[in-house]
Protein backbone atom coordinates (compact mmCIF):
# COMPACT_ATOMS: atom_id res chain seq x y z
CA UNK A 1 0.00 0.00 0.00
CA UNK A 2 1.56 3.27 -0.75
CA UNK A 3 0.87 6.68 1.08
CA UNK A 4 0.27 9.99 0.29
CA UNK A 5 1.41 13.44 2.20
CA UNK A 6 -1.67 15.64 2.32
CA UNK A 7 -1.24 19.61 2.42
CA UNK A 8 -3.26 22.27 2.62
CA UNK A 9 -2.32 25.95 2.46
CA UNK A 10 -5.60 26.93 3.69
CA UNK A 11 -4.47 24.91 6.81
CA UNK A 12 -1.45 26.37 8.97
CA UNK A 13 1.75 24.93 7.56
CA UNK A 14 3.55 21.47 9.77
CA UNK A 15 5.48 23.49 12.61
CA UNK A 16 7.65 20.51 13.15
CA UNK A 17 8.84 17.20 11.75
CA UNK A 18 5.49 15.91 10.35
CA UNK A 19 2.65 16.12 7.76
CA UNK A 20 -0.59 17.58 7.86
CA UNK A 21 -1.75 14.40 7.01
CA UNK A 22 -1.17 11.08 5.15
CA UNK A 23 -3.16 9.05 2.77
CA UNK A 24 -2.71 4.94 3.53
CA UNK A 25 -5.28 3.41 1.23
CA UNK A 26 -8.83 5.32 1.56
CA UNK A 27 -7.90 6.00 5.17
CA UNK A 28 -6.19 9.15 5.94
CA UNK A 29 -4.36 10.53 9.31
CA UNK A 30 -4.48 13.67 10.02
CA UNK A 31 -1.96 15.17 12.42
CA UNK A 32 -3.16 17.81 15.58
CA UNK A 33 -4.35 21.03 14.63
CA UNK A 34 -4.33 23.65 17.01
CA UNK A 35 -5.88 27.49 16.58
CA UNK A 36 -3.08 28.24 14.04
CA UNK A 37 -4.19 30.88 11.65
CA UNK A 38 -2.82 29.92 8.72
CA UNK A 39 -2.10 32.94 7.28
CA UNK A 40 -0.43 34.52 10.11
CA UNK A 41 0.51 31.41 12.01
CA UNK A 42 -0.38 33.24 15.04
CA UNK A 43 -2.68 31.65 17.61
CA UNK A 44 -6.13 32.99 17.80
CA UNK A 45 -7.71 34.25 21.20
CA UNK A 46 -10.07 32.80 22.99
CA UNK A 47 -11.78 29.75 23.95
CA UNK A 48 -14.41 29.53 21.42
CA UNK A 49 -12.15 31.35 18.65
CA UNK A 50 -9.24 28.55 19.12
CA UNK A 51 -12.09 25.70 19.31
CA UNK A 52 -13.54 27.18 15.62
CA UNK A 53 -10.17 27.93 14.06
CA UNK A 54 -9.07 24.35 15.03
CA UNK A 55 -12.27 22.66 13.25
CA UNK A 56 -11.94 25.07 10.12
CA UNK A 57 -7.99 24.18 10.05
CA UNK A 58 -9.21 20.22 10.08
CA UNK A 59 -11.57 20.63 7.55
CA UNK A 60 -9.03 22.50 4.97
CA UNK A 61 -7.08 19.01 5.56
CA UNK A 62 -10.03 17.06 4.90
CA UNK A 63 -11.28 18.43 1.76
CA UNK A 64 -7.37 18.57 0.78
CA UNK A 65 -7.70 14.79 1.00
CA UNK A 66 -10.58 14.44 -1.13
CA UNK A 67 -13.12 14.09 2.26
CA UNK A 68 -15.02 15.82 4.58
CA UNK A 69 -16.21 16.15 8.22
CA UNK A 70 -18.86 13.10 6.99
CA UNK A 71 -15.79 10.93 6.49
CA UNK A 72 -14.18 11.34 9.79
CA UNK A 73 -14.62 7.99 11.86
CA UNK A 74 -12.23 9.12 14.89
CA UNK A 75 -11.77 12.20 16.05
CA UNK A 76 -9.42 12.76 19.35
CA UNK A 77 -9.90 16.26 21.14
CA UNK A 78 -7.29 17.31 24.07
CA UNK A 79 -7.89 20.17 26.25
CA UNK A 80 -5.96 22.28 29.08
CA UNK A 81 -9.23 22.83 30.89
CA UNK A 82 -11.99 19.96 30.57
CA UNK A 83 -14.52 22.59 32.03
CA UNK A 84 -15.15 24.00 28.17
CA UNK A 85 -16.30 20.24 27.36
CA UNK A 86 -19.75 21.48 26.92
CA UNK A 87 -18.37 24.81 24.88
CA UNK A 88 -16.65 22.15 22.57
CA UNK A 89 -19.80 19.62 22.20
CA UNK A 90 -21.48 22.77 21.42
CA UNK A 91 -19.30 24.02 18.40
CA UNK A 92 -18.25 20.24 17.33
CA UNK A 93 -22.30 20.72 16.36
CA UNK A 94 -22.18 23.44 14.38
CA UNK A 95 -19.54 20.90 12.00
CA UNK A 96 -20.99 17.78 12.76
CA UNK A 97 -24.13 15.89 12.00
CA UNK A 98 -25.24 12.40 12.46
CA UNK A 99 -23.67 9.51 13.24
CA UNK A 100 -21.32 11.38 14.38
CA UNK A 101 -17.39 10.01 14.66
CA UNK A 102 -16.14 8.14 17.41
CA UNK A 103 -14.21 10.30 19.89
CA UNK A 104 -12.14 11.24 23.15
CA UNK A 105 -11.61 13.96 25.18
CA UNK A 106 -8.52 14.39 26.75
CA UNK A 107 -7.39 16.99 29.59
CA UNK A 108 -3.56 17.18 29.19
CA UNK A 109 -1.21 19.33 31.14
CA UNK A 110 -0.08 21.65 28.17
CA UNK A 111 0.07 22.12 24.10
CA UNK A 112 2.34 23.43 21.56
CA UNK A 113 2.51 27.41 21.62
CA UNK A 114 0.28 27.73 24.98
CA UNK A 115 -2.82 26.22 22.55
CA UNK A 116 -6.13 25.64 24.86
CA UNK A 117 -7.33 22.96 22.26
CA UNK A 118 -5.85 20.40 20.11
CA UNK A 119 -7.52 17.95 17.55
CA UNK A 120 -6.89 14.99 15.27
CA UNK A 121 -9.05 12.77 13.72
CA UNK A 122 -8.65 9.69 10.96
CA UNK A 123 -10.98 9.57 7.84
CA UNK A 124 -11.77 6.57 5.64
CA UNK A 125 -12.88 8.18 1.98
CA UNK A 126 -15.05 5.64 0.24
Amino acid sequence: MSKTVITSDKAPAAIGTYSQAIKAGNTVYMSGQIPLDPVSMELVEGFEAQTVQVFENLKAVAEAAGGSFKDIVKLNIFLTDLSHFAKVNEIMGRYFEQPYPARAAIGVAALPRGSQVEMDAILVIE
